[in-house]
Protein backbone atom coordinates (compact mmCIF):
# COMPACT_ATOMS: atom_id res chain seq x y z
CA UNK A 1 0.00 0.00 0.00
CA UNK A 2 1.39 3.43 -0.92
CA UNK A 3 1.72 6.28 1.56
CA UNK A 4 -1.12 8.04 -0.25
CA UNK A 5 -3.33 4.95 -0.01
CA UNK A 6 -2.39 4.45 3.65
CA UNK A 7 -3.18 8.08 4.40
CA UNK A 8 -6.57 7.73 2.71
CA UNK A 9 -7.27 4.57 4.70
CA UNK A 10 -6.57 6.30 7.99
CA UNK A 11 -8.63 9.32 6.98
CA UNK A 12 -11.51 6.94 6.29
CA UNK A 13 -10.98 5.51 9.79
CA UNK A 14 -11.14 8.99 11.30
CA UNK A 15 -14.25 9.85 9.25
CA UNK A 16 -15.94 6.73 10.59
CA UNK A 17 -14.85 7.62 14.15
CA UNK A 18 -16.33 11.10 13.93
CA UNK A 19 -19.58 9.74 12.49
CA UNK A 20 -19.69 7.08 15.20
CA UNK A 21 -19.25 9.72 17.88
CA UNK A 22 -22.20 11.61 16.44
CA UNK A 23 -24.51 8.57 16.38
CA UNK A 24 -25.30 8.85 20.06
CA UNK A 25 -28.85 7.54 19.92
CA UNK A 26 -27.69 4.31 18.31
CA UNK A 27 -24.42 3.57 20.05
CA UNK A 28 -24.57 5.55 23.26
CA UNK A 29 -20.97 6.70 22.77
CA UNK A 30 -21.30 10.38 23.42
CA UNK A 31 -20.17 12.79 26.11
CA UNK A 32 -22.69 12.51 28.92
CA UNK A 33 -23.47 16.19 28.48
CA UNK A 34 -25.51 15.32 25.37
CA UNK A 35 -28.44 15.47 27.79
CA UNK A 36 -29.74 18.93 28.66
CA UNK A 37 -30.18 18.53 32.42
CA UNK A 38 -27.47 18.39 35.03
CA UNK A 39 -25.86 15.00 35.18
CA UNK A 40 -26.59 13.23 38.47
CA UNK A 41 -23.49 11.33 39.57
CA UNK A 42 -22.85 8.70 42.23
CA UNK A 43 -19.23 7.99 43.19
CA UNK A 44 -18.38 4.46 44.36
CA UNK A 45 -14.94 4.27 45.93
CA UNK A 46 -13.68 7.32 47.83
CA UNK A 47 -9.94 6.85 47.61
CA UNK A 48 -7.64 9.56 46.33
CA UNK A 49 -8.32 8.91 42.62
CA UNK A 50 -12.06 9.02 43.12
CA UNK A 51 -12.37 12.09 45.29
CA UNK A 52 -9.89 14.16 43.27
CA UNK A 53 -10.22 13.29 39.57
CA UNK A 54 -13.91 12.36 39.68
CA UNK A 55 -14.94 14.35 42.73
CA UNK A 56 -13.46 17.69 43.69
CA UNK A 57 -11.85 18.57 40.34
CA UNK A 58 -14.83 17.41 38.30
CA UNK A 59 -17.27 19.56 40.27
CA UNK A 60 -14.91 22.54 40.03
CA UNK A 61 -14.50 22.10 36.27
CA UNK A 62 -18.22 21.62 35.50
CA UNK A 63 -20.21 23.22 38.34
CA UNK A 64 -23.20 23.94 36.09
CA UNK A 65 -23.30 20.59 34.32
CA UNK A 66 -22.95 17.92 37.02
CA UNK A 67 -24.02 17.29 40.59
CA UNK A 68 -22.88 14.66 43.03
CA UNK A 69 -25.91 12.89 44.48
CA UNK A 70 -24.25 10.05 46.43
CA UNK A 71 -20.94 8.78 47.82
CA UNK A 72 -20.38 5.09 48.47
CA UNK A 73 -17.53 3.18 50.11
CA UNK A 74 -16.84 0.15 52.26
CA UNK A 75 -15.30 2.58 54.77
CA UNK A 76 -17.94 5.04 55.97
CA UNK A 77 -15.41 7.22 57.78
CA UNK A 78 -13.35 7.62 54.62
CA UNK A 79 -16.51 8.52 52.71
CA UNK A 80 -17.29 11.15 55.35
CA UNK A 81 -13.89 12.75 54.82
CA UNK A 82 -14.50 12.62 51.07
CA UNK A 83 -17.80 14.44 51.50
CA UNK A 84 -16.06 17.37 53.20
CA UNK A 85 -13.07 17.32 50.87
CA UNK A 86 -15.19 17.36 47.71
CA UNK A 87 -17.43 20.02 49.30
CA UNK A 88 -20.69 18.24 48.60
CA UNK A 89 -23.84 17.51 50.57
CA UNK A 90 -24.32 14.22 48.75
CA UNK A 91 -25.44 11.51 51.21
CA UNK A 92 -23.09 8.68 52.17
CA UNK A 93 -23.86 5.00 51.69
CA UNK A 94 -22.02 1.83 52.66
CA UNK A 95 -21.06 -0.43 49.77
CA UNK A 96 -23.48 -3.04 51.07
CA UNK A 97 -26.30 -0.55 50.42
CA UNK A 98 -25.42 0.08 46.77
CA UNK A 99 -28.87 -0.88 45.48
CA UNK A 100 -30.54 1.32 48.09
CA UNK A 101 -28.31 4.22 47.06
CA UNK A 102 -29.39 3.92 43.42
CA UNK A 103 -33.06 3.68 44.39
CA UNK A 104 -32.95 6.71 46.70
CA UNK A 105 -30.69 9.09 44.78
CA UNK A 106 -31.46 8.08 41.15
CA UNK A 107 -28.11 8.88 39.53
CA UNK A 108 -27.78 9.04 35.75
CA UNK A 109 -24.22 7.77 35.92
CA UNK A 110 -22.23 5.75 38.45
CA UNK A 111 -18.50 6.48 38.61
CA UNK A 112 -16.57 3.40 39.76
CA UNK A 113 -13.21 4.05 41.45
CA UNK A 114 -13.02 1.17 43.90
CA UNK A 115 -10.12 -1.27 44.14
CA UNK A 116 -9.74 -2.92 40.74
CA UNK A 117 -11.22 -6.27 41.71
CA UNK A 118 -14.67 -4.68 42.18
CA UNK A 119 -14.91 -2.49 39.07
CA UNK A 120 -16.87 -5.09 37.12
CA UNK A 121 -19.19 -5.88 40.04
CA UNK A 122 -20.39 -2.30 40.49
CA UNK A 123 -20.40 -1.53 36.76
CA UNK A 124 -22.65 -4.52 36.08
CA UNK A 125 -25.03 -3.77 38.93
CA UNK A 126 -25.23 -0.07 38.01
CA UNK A 127 -26.25 -0.98 34.45
CA UNK A 128 -28.80 -3.47 35.72
CA UNK A 129 -30.31 -0.69 37.82
CA UNK A 130 -30.59 1.63 34.82
CA UNK A 131 -27.42 3.73 35.06
CA UNK A 132 -24.58 4.41 32.66
CA UNK A 133 -21.07 3.88 34.00
CA UNK A 134 -17.73 5.63 34.06
CA UNK A 135 -15.11 3.16 35.27
CA UNK A 136 -11.49 3.65 36.16
CA UNK A 137 -9.12 1.21 34.54
CA UNK A 138 -8.78 -1.73 34.52
CA UNK A 139 -12.36 -2.53 33.59
CA UNK A 140 -11.88 -6.18 34.62
CA UNK A 141 -9.07 -8.26 36.15
CA UNK A 142 -10.36 -11.77 35.29
CA UNK A 143 -11.70 -13.29 32.07
CA UNK A 144 -14.93 -14.30 33.85
CA UNK A 145 -15.56 -10.67 34.77
CA UNK A 146 -15.08 -9.68 31.13
CA UNK A 147 -17.77 -12.06 29.92
CA UNK A 148 -20.21 -11.05 32.65
CA UNK A 149 -19.72 -7.37 31.90
CA UNK A 150 -20.14 -7.78 28.15
CA UNK A 151 -23.32 -9.76 28.70
CA UNK A 152 -24.68 -7.12 31.09
CA UNK A 153 -24.00 -4.24 28.73
CA UNK A 154 -25.77 -6.05 25.88
CA UNK A 155 -28.65 -7.11 28.14
CA UNK A 156 -29.28 -3.69 29.69
CA UNK A 157 -28.57 -1.40 26.74
CA UNK A 158 -26.50 0.85 29.04
CA UNK A 159 -22.96 1.92 28.23
CA UNK A 160 -19.56 2.21 29.86
CA UNK A 161 -16.92 4.89 29.47
CA UNK A 162 -13.37 4.01 30.58
CA UNK A 163 -10.99 6.45 32.28
CA UNK A 164 -8.12 5.89 29.83
CA UNK A 165 -6.52 9.26 30.48
CA UNK A 166 -3.27 8.25 28.69
CA UNK A 167 -5.04 8.83 25.37
CA UNK A 168 -5.33 12.49 26.33
CA UNK A 169 -1.65 13.18 27.05
CA UNK A 170 -0.02 15.50 24.51
CA UNK A 171 2.81 13.09 23.74
CA UNK A 172 0.47 10.19 23.06
CA UNK A 173 -1.76 12.28 20.82
CA UNK A 174 1.34 13.21 18.83
CA UNK A 175 2.27 9.54 18.40
CA UNK A 176 -1.28 8.88 17.21
CA UNK A 177 -1.03 11.78 14.77
CA UNK A 178 2.20 10.48 13.22
CA UNK A 179 0.90 6.92 12.85
CA UNK A 180 -2.44 8.10 11.45
CA UNK A 181 -0.69 10.38 8.93
CA UNK A 182 0.75 7.33 7.15
CA UNK A 183 4.35 8.59 7.37
CA UNK A 184 5.49 5.25 8.79
CA UNK A 185 3.60 3.23 6.22
CA UNK A 186 2.28 -0.16 7.30
CA UNK A 187 3.03 -0.75 10.99
CA UNK A 188 5.16 -3.86 11.54
CA UNK A 189 6.68 -3.83 15.03
CA UNK A 190 6.40 -1.94 18.32
CA UNK A 191 8.56 -1.83 21.44
CA UNK A 192 7.29 -0.29 24.68
CA UNK A 193 9.45 0.05 27.78
CA UNK A 194 8.00 1.36 31.05
CA UNK A 195 10.53 2.30 33.74
CA UNK A 196 9.20 3.24 37.18
CA UNK A 197 11.62 4.70 39.69
CA UNK A 198 12.25 3.77 43.32
CA UNK A 199 9.63 6.25 44.49
CA UNK A 200 6.76 5.80 42.04
CA UNK A 201 7.48 2.12 41.43
CA UNK A 202 7.77 1.35 45.12
CA UNK A 203 4.49 3.09 45.93
CA UNK A 204 2.46 0.25 44.38
CA UNK A 205 4.05 -2.17 46.83
CA UNK A 206 2.86 -0.11 49.82
CA UNK A 207 -0.77 -0.03 48.71
CA UNK A 208 -3.51 -2.55 47.99
CA UNK A 209 -2.10 -2.99 44.48
CA UNK A 210 0.57 -5.35 45.85
CA UNK A 211 -1.98 -8.12 46.32
CA UNK A 212 -3.19 -9.94 43.21
CA UNK A 213 -6.69 -10.47 44.61
CA UNK A 214 -7.23 -6.69 44.54
CA UNK A 215 -5.25 -5.48 41.50
CA UNK A 216 -4.87 -8.55 39.30
CA UNK A 217 -1.11 -7.64 39.35
CA UNK A 218 0.36 -4.50 37.81
CA UNK A 219 -0.14 -6.07 34.38
CA UNK A 220 -3.75 -5.02 34.98
CA UNK A 221 -3.61 -1.99 37.23
CA UNK A 222 -0.69 -0.22 35.53
CA UNK A 223 0.05 -1.89 32.20
CA UNK A 224 -3.56 -1.81 30.99
CA UNK A 225 -2.95 1.90 30.29
CA UNK A 226 -0.13 0.96 27.95
CA UNK A 227 -1.93 -1.93 26.29
CA UNK A 228 -4.88 0.33 25.51
CA UNK A 229 -2.60 3.07 24.26
CA UNK A 230 -0.94 0.75 21.76
CA UNK A 231 -4.25 -0.82 20.67
CA UNK A 232 -5.57 2.69 20.07
CA UNK A 233 -2.48 4.06 18.33
CA UNK A 234 -1.99 1.23 15.84
CA UNK A 235 -5.75 0.67 15.38
CA UNK A 236 -5.55 -3.08 15.81
CA UNK A 237 -6.76 -5.80 18.15
CA UNK A 238 -4.58 -8.22 20.13
CA UNK A 239 -4.59 -11.85 19.01
CA UNK A 240 -2.05 -13.84 21.06
CA UNK A 241 -0.02 -13.13 24.20
CA UNK A 242 3.04 -14.73 25.79
CA UNK A 243 4.79 -13.40 28.88
CA UNK A 244 7.32 -13.79 31.68
CA UNK A 245 7.16 -12.13 35.08
CA UNK A 246 8.85 -12.23 38.46
CA UNK A 247 8.99 -10.62 41.89
CA UNK A 248 12.71 -10.07 42.10
CA UNK A 249 13.17 -6.90 44.16
CA UNK A 250 10.27 -6.23 46.55
CA UNK A 251 8.33 -8.69 48.71
CA UNK A 252 10.47 -11.50 50.12
CA UNK A 253 13.64 -10.09 48.56
CA UNK A 254 14.90 -8.42 51.72
CA UNK A 255 16.07 -9.52 55.14
CA UNK A 256 14.17 -6.71 56.91
CA UNK A 257 10.45 -6.07 56.93
CA UNK A 258 7.61 -4.90 59.12
CA UNK A 259 3.85 -4.58 59.05
CA UNK A 260 3.93 -0.97 57.88
CA UNK A 261 6.35 1.96 57.94
CA UNK A 262 4.93 3.72 60.99
CA UNK A 263 5.34 0.69 63.24
CA UNK A 264 8.56 -0.67 61.74
CA UNK A 265 11.67 -1.15 63.89
CA UNK A 266 13.90 -0.79 60.81
CA UNK A 267 12.99 2.84 60.03
CA UNK A 268 16.55 4.12 60.23
CA UNK A 269 18.14 1.41 58.11
CA UNK A 270 15.49 0.85 55.43
CA UNK A 271 15.97 2.84 52.22
CA UNK A 272 12.24 2.52 51.56
CA UNK A 273 10.98 3.97 54.83
CA UNK A 274 8.14 6.35 53.98
CA UNK A 275 6.66 8.72 56.54
CA UNK A 276 2.96 9.09 55.79
CA UNK A 277 2.52 11.36 58.82
CA UNK A 278 4.08 14.21 56.84
CA UNK A 279 0.94 14.41 54.68
CA UNK A 280 -2.13 15.76 56.46
CA UNK A 281 -4.27 14.79 53.46
CA UNK A 282 -3.19 11.12 53.56
CA UNK A 283 -3.52 11.03 57.33
CA UNK A 284 -7.08 12.37 57.13
CA UNK A 285 -8.11 10.15 54.22
CA UNK A 286 -6.47 6.87 55.20
CA UNK A 287 -4.70 6.67 58.58
CA UNK A 288 -7.50 8.22 60.62
CA UNK A 289 -9.96 5.74 59.12
CA UNK A 290 -7.94 2.52 59.08
CA UNK A 291 -9.64 1.25 62.21
CA UNK A 292 -12.77 0.64 60.12
CA UNK A 293 -11.38 -1.74 57.48
CA UNK A 294 -7.76 -2.31 58.51
CA UNK A 295 -6.29 -0.83 55.32
CA UNK A 296 -2.71 0.38 55.90
CA UNK A 297 -1.74 2.97 53.29
CA UNK A 298 1.95 2.74 54.30
CA UNK A 299 2.36 -1.03 54.03
CA UNK A 300 5.84 -2.56 53.92
CA UNK A 301 7.25 -2.97 50.39
CA UNK A 302 9.00 -6.13 51.62
CA UNK A 303 5.86 -7.77 52.99
CA UNK A 304 6.29 -11.52 52.46
CA UNK A 305 2.63 -11.79 51.38
CA UNK A 306 3.14 -9.62 48.27
CA UNK A 307 2.16 -11.75 45.27
CA UNK A 308 2.45 -9.50 42.21
CA UNK A 309 5.38 -9.06 39.80
CA UNK A 310 7.82 -6.16 39.88
CA UNK A 311 9.26 -6.99 36.45
CA UNK A 312 7.40 -8.35 33.43
CA UNK A 313 8.09 -8.94 29.74
CA UNK A 314 5.17 -9.41 27.35
CA UNK A 315 4.95 -10.24 23.65
CA UNK A 316 1.71 -9.52 21.79
CA UNK A 317 0.77 -10.53 18.26
CA UNK A 318 -2.00 -8.45 16.75
CA UNK A 319 -4.64 -9.65 14.32
CA UNK A 320 -3.12 -7.61 11.47
CA UNK A 321 0.30 -9.14 12.09
CA UNK A 322 1.89 -6.35 14.13
CA UNK A 323 4.23 -7.61 16.85
CA UNK A 324 4.76 -5.79 20.15
CA UNK A 325 7.41 -6.29 22.83
CA UNK A 326 6.43 -4.72 26.17
CA UNK A 327 8.28 -4.53 29.48
CA UNK A 328 7.62 -2.91 32.83
CA UNK A 329 10.08 -2.58 35.70
CA UNK A 330 9.27 -1.06 39.08
CA UNK A 331 12.73 -0.62 40.58
CA UNK A 332 14.67 1.58 38.15
CA UNK A 333 16.84 4.53 39.32
CA UNK A 334 15.04 6.84 36.86
CA UNK A 335 11.55 7.20 35.45
CA UNK A 336 10.86 7.08 31.73
CA UNK A 337 8.80 5.56 28.97
CA UNK A 338 10.36 4.59 25.66
CA UNK A 339 8.28 3.71 22.60
CA UNK A 340 9.45 2.72 19.13
CA UNK A 341 7.09 2.09 16.23
CA UNK A 342 8.52 0.59 13.04
CA UNK A 343 6.67 0.67 9.73
CA UNK A 344 7.63 -0.33 6.21
CA UNK A 345 8.43 3.33 5.43
CA UNK A 346 10.28 4.38 8.57
CA UNK A 347 10.50 4.38 12.36
CA UNK A 348 9.30 6.64 15.17
CA UNK A 349 11.24 6.73 18.47
CA UNK A 350 9.72 8.50 21.46
CA UNK A 351 11.14 9.25 24.90
CA UNK A 352 8.41 10.28 27.32
CA UNK A 353 9.88 11.70 30.50
CA UNK A 354 8.14 11.56 33.85
CA UNK A 355 8.91 14.32 36.32
CA UNK A 356 9.54 14.12 40.03
CA UNK A 357 7.47 16.42 42.24
CA UNK A 358 10.31 18.94 42.38
CA UNK A 359 11.02 18.98 38.64
CA UNK A 360 9.56 20.77 35.65
CA UNK A 361 8.21 18.46 32.94
CA UNK A 362 10.82 18.21 30.15
CA UNK A 363 9.50 17.99 26.58
CA UNK A 364 8.80 14.52 25.21
CA UNK A 365 11.39 13.79 22.53
CA UNK A 366 10.38 12.53 19.07
CA UNK A 367 12.58 11.22 16.27
CA UNK A 368 11.13 10.17 12.93
CA UNK A 369 13.55 8.34 10.62
CA UNK A 370 12.52 7.49 7.06
CA UNK A 371 13.95 4.50 5.18
CA UNK A 372 15.60 7.03 2.85
CA UNK A 373 17.70 8.22 5.81
CA UNK A 374 15.82 11.48 6.30
CA UNK A 375 15.46 12.24 10.03
CA UNK A 376 13.32 14.77 11.86
CA UNK A 377 13.38 15.50 15.61
CA UNK A 378 11.07 17.60 17.74
CA UNK A 379 9.68 17.97 21.25
CA UNK A 380 6.18 18.03 22.70
CA UNK A 381 5.55 19.64 26.08
CA UNK A 382 3.18 18.06 28.58
CA UNK A 383 0.06 19.99 29.52
CA UNK A 384 -0.74 21.55 32.87
CA UNK A 385 -2.33 19.57 35.67
CA UNK A 386 -2.37 15.95 36.81
CA UNK A 387 -1.00 13.38 34.36
CA UNK A 388 0.28 16.13 32.10
CA UNK A 389 -3.14 17.73 31.78
CA UNK A 390 -4.73 14.48 30.61
CA UNK A 391 -7.24 14.19 33.47
CA UNK A 392 -8.75 17.58 32.72
CA UNK A 393 -8.98 16.79 28.99
CA UNK A 394 -10.64 13.44 29.73
CA UNK A 395 -13.27 15.13 31.90
CA UNK A 396 -13.81 17.73 29.19
CA UNK A 397 -14.38 15.05 26.56
CA UNK A 398 -16.96 13.30 28.74
CA UNK A 399 -18.79 16.27 30.23
CA UNK A 400 -17.99 19.15 27.88
CA UNK A 401 -20.36 20.42 25.22
CA UNK A 402 -19.71 19.64 21.54
CA UNK A 403 -16.12 18.55 22.07
CA UNK A 404 -14.72 17.06 18.84
CA UNK A 405 -13.04 13.65 19.02
CA UNK A 406 -11.19 13.19 15.70
CA UNK A 407 -8.74 10.69 17.17
CA UNK A 408 -11.39 8.56 18.88
CA UNK A 409 -10.01 9.20 22.36
CA UNK A 410 -13.19 8.45 24.29
CA UNK A 411 -12.97 4.76 25.18
CA UNK A 412 -15.86 2.37 25.65
CA UNK A 413 -16.27 -1.24 26.72
CA UNK A 414 -14.49 -2.70 23.69
CA UNK A 415 -11.30 -0.81 24.44
CA UNK A 416 -11.58 -1.57 28.16
CA UNK A 417 -12.08 -5.29 27.64
CA UNK A 418 -9.35 -5.68 25.03
CA UNK A 419 -6.75 -3.86 27.13
CA UNK A 420 -7.68 -5.85 30.23
CA UNK A 421 -7.58 -9.15 28.38
CA UNK A 422 -3.99 -8.50 27.30
CA UNK A 423 -3.09 -8.10 30.98
CA UNK A 424 -5.07 -11.16 32.05
CA UNK A 425 -3.57 -13.21 29.22
CA UNK A 426 -0.06 -12.09 30.16
CA UNK A 427 -0.64 -13.12 33.77
CA UNK A 428 -2.08 -16.48 32.72
CA UNK A 429 0.87 -17.03 30.37
CA UNK A 430 3.33 -16.35 33.20
CA UNK A 431 1.51 -18.84 35.42
CA UNK A 432 1.11 -21.59 32.82
CA UNK A 433 4.03 -21.07 30.46
CA UNK A 434 1.56 -21.14 27.57
CA UNK A 435 0.65 -18.78 24.77
CA UNK A 436 -2.85 -17.36 25.34
CA UNK A 437 -5.24 -16.56 22.50
CA UNK A 438 -7.53 -13.60 23.18
CA UNK A 439 -10.50 -14.98 21.26
CA UNK A 440 -10.50 -18.06 23.51
CA UNK A 441 -10.98 -15.93 26.63
CA UNK A 442 -14.46 -14.50 26.04
CA UNK A 443 -17.32 -14.75 23.60
CA UNK A 444 -17.62 -11.36 21.99
CA UNK A 445 -20.96 -9.91 20.85
CA UNK A 446 -21.38 -9.65 17.09
CA UNK A 447 -21.49 -5.86 17.28
CA UNK A 448 -20.10 -3.64 20.00
CA UNK A 449 -18.47 -0.26 20.24
CA UNK A 450 -14.79 0.65 20.35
Amino acid sequence: MSIKEKSMSRRNFLDKSVKAAAAVSVLGVSPLSAKTKKQRLALVGTGTRGINTWGKKLLEQFPNDVEMVALCDINIKRAAFAQKYINTKAPIFHSADFDLMIKKTKPDTVIVTTTDAFHAKYAIRAMELGCNVISEKPLVIEREQAQALLDAEKRTGRNITIGFNARFENGNEEIKRVVTSGELGKILFVTFQENLDLSHGASYFRRWHRFRRYSGTLLLHKSVHHFDKLNWIIESEPDEVFAYGKLGFYGKNSSIRGKNCRSCVFKKQCDFYWDITKSKYLMDLYVNNENVDGYLRDGCVFDSDIDIYDSSAVTVKYKDGVLMNYSINNNIPFESQKISITGDKGRLDVDIYMRQSWQVDPPNQFRLTKNSGETKTWGIQNGEGTHGGADSELRKMIFGKNVPDPYNKLAGSRAGILASLVGVAARESIETGKKIKIDDMVKFPHTWRW
